[in-house]
Parts: C-alpha cells; structure tokens; sequence
C-alpha cells in the first residue's frame, strides 16, 4: 500500500464481513472513524477466500452456519450474474468481489460512515487482494451511485 508502519489501522475477520450486529467490527469502525478521524476506509477481499468457499457449499458448517450465511445472501442478491459464470474459479472470484461490494455496501449504512463522508469527505474503497500476483485491485466500486440508490432507506443523518 505504499504506507509507514502504523499509518494503517486493520481489522480482520472470516470473508471481511461487515455485520451490523457483530460488536466486534462496529466498534473498529467507530473508533477509527470517530476518533482516529480516518479519511478512507478500505473493505479487502482477496480471491481464494476460504470463508467465501466455504459459503459456496452445500453443507452444514456448524457454529459457521450464520457467519456464513450473509456470504450466502450475497450470493442470493447477484444469483442471475454468478449463475451466468460458467466456471467455477471465476464465479467464485466474482463472488468475492461482490462480496466486498455488499460489504463496502453495509459500511455505508452506518451513521459513523454517514456523518464522516459528510463533515470531511471520507471514502470508501473496495479492494481484493490478488494472492497470485500480489496485487491489490480497486474494484472502483461507483459508491455515490449506490448511496445514492439506498439513502431513502438509509439515511441516517
């Protein structure tokens, strides 16, 4: 990323789910937002995801059933386009850009996102990072289109 030791505040967890109910990831994002005052927030997938895999599949997958089961939604929003992808690998990497995407998605509903894009014009990225090549790529995910398309229903300020 091209940045000093301690110039990135990370929070990591299975399939980089940003789950509204999970206390754990709320409390990372209004900490850094609020009180760090960070100006871009990054959502990085990276293709070959386990956690997203593991969604993929037909099976039980225990205390990982509900975890899993927002990947699974993600698949349920974009059923159409993934089931058009006829191979596999590919559709599983369409999956965990998507993935960021809905991720990216249900970071900007929150009012800490809301009100820090607002007063200082804080972004929001959605990256994967490419395991193979070791590159990370901008999905240039058109976030004010989408903000634009939820806010009635998501405004919070």
């Amino acid at each position: 990323m091209g940045v000093q030791p301690g110039e990135v505040f990370v929070h990591r967890n299975i399939a980089n789910l940003v789950n509204n109910v999970d206390l754990n990831v709320m409390s990372v994002i209004n900490y850094a937002v609020r009180h760090l005052k960070v100006n871009h927030v990054v959502i990085c997938g990276h293709y070959y995801c386990g956690g997203v895999k593991a969604a993929m599949q037909s099976a039980d997958m225990g205390i990982l059933n509900p975890w899993l089961r927002n990947i699974r939604d993600v698949y349920r929003l974009h059923k159409n386009e993934l089931n058009a992808i006829a191979n596999e690998n590919e559709r599983y990497n369409r999956l965990i850009e998507l993935n960021v995407q809905e991720q990216c998605i249900n970071l900007i509903k929150t009012a800490a996102i809301q009100q820090a894009h607002k007063e200082r014009g804080l972004l929001v990225h959605g990256w994967v990072f490419d395991v193979h090549s070791g590159k990370l790529i901008d999905l240039k995910i058109d976030f004010p289109k989408i903000l634009s398309s939820i806010m009635e229903i998501y405004k919070l300020e």
